[in-house]
């Protein structure tokens, strides 16, 4: 039972910020944003760790994160090995994948790098100001990317609840007139902020109440994107795909894929 709750917890956790990420960029502009190249950059070196398990039986011993093992590189290469079986896999590299890419375009490719980066070294040693100082014993602590992936799903939701999130529905609440607009925006920015608020909420919640390290890196992962959002503002335009529509979409790269297959069936 405490097992099936801490999944069903952390699962929760990641769809408050899948869903903020959505709110953030605009759930209906994604057909026509650029190619994620940072997410897809990240995803390809999970699964490319994958594969390395899958052809090398020493991989996990040579690249986890075991206290017990020395190796500086190891905290950086266990984020690219996975232990959690087959579905837990699937999990940690879709969620990856989904959140590396709205990061991706709220951020940028810069900064999404710079922040899994963060998301892999900065919880370490923020522990030990806290005087969290041991390691963990457990083997499934050993590797995977979800501890990154939190982190970095959790600077989308700081950064939702400074900027209220995208303004989708500008254009037809303009048909109905200023105020209607006005009061349409207001209640969807507090309604996006309470579900941003929401992410640091449930993660203390599930650190102090099961120890779920997902919980506290995503407290931090948050407070480091409030950091972020503040300090770049003036360099964050997630409106340029926008404005200014890439030669090659998210959704003409669908439908190039898709012709193929009918192609080849």
């Amino acid at each position: 039972m405490d097992i099936l709750l801490f999944n069903v917890t952390t699962a929760a956790l990641m769809v408050l910020m899948f869903n903020g990420g959505l709110a953030l960029v605009g759930r209906s502009t994604l057909s026509r944003r650029r190619i994620p190249w940072a997410g897809v950059g990240l995803t390809s070196l999970a699964l490319a760790g994958v594969a390395l398990q899958l052809c090398w039986p020493g991989a996990m011993d040579a690249l986890d994160a075991d206290p017990s093992k020395s190796g500086w590189w190891r905290v950086v290469t266990s984020v690219f090995m996975q232990n959690g079986g087959f579905g837990g896999v699937a999990w940690n590299i879709a969620t990856l994948a989904a959140v590396a890419a709205l990061a991706d375009w709220f951020w940028g490719a810069p900064l999404t790098l710079g922040l899994f980066t963060a998301g892999i070294l900065l919880p370490e040693q923020i522990d030990k100001l806290w005087g969290q100082t041991s390691h963990s014993t457990d083997p499934r602590n050993f590797a995977g990317s979800s501890g990154a992936t939190y982190f970095l799903g959790a600077t989308l939701a700081a950064a939702l609840l400074l900027r209220g999130g995208a303004d989708e529905n500008s254009g037809k609440a303009a048909e109905k007139g200023f105020d209607d607009e006005s009061a349409g925006h207001g209640t969807a920015a507090r309604n996006n902020r309470l579900l941003a608020l929401g992410v640091p909420v449930l993660g203390l919640a599930m650190w102090f109440a099961q120890e779920n390290g997902h919980g506290l890196v995503s407290c931090y992962g948050f407070a480091l994107g409030a950091l972020a959002c503040a300090a770049f503002r003036t360099v964050l335009h997630p409106d340029r795909d926008l404005r200014q529509p890439p030669r090659t979409t998210v959704a003409s790269l669908t439908g190039l894929i898709g012709r193929r297959s009918r192609s080849a069936g």
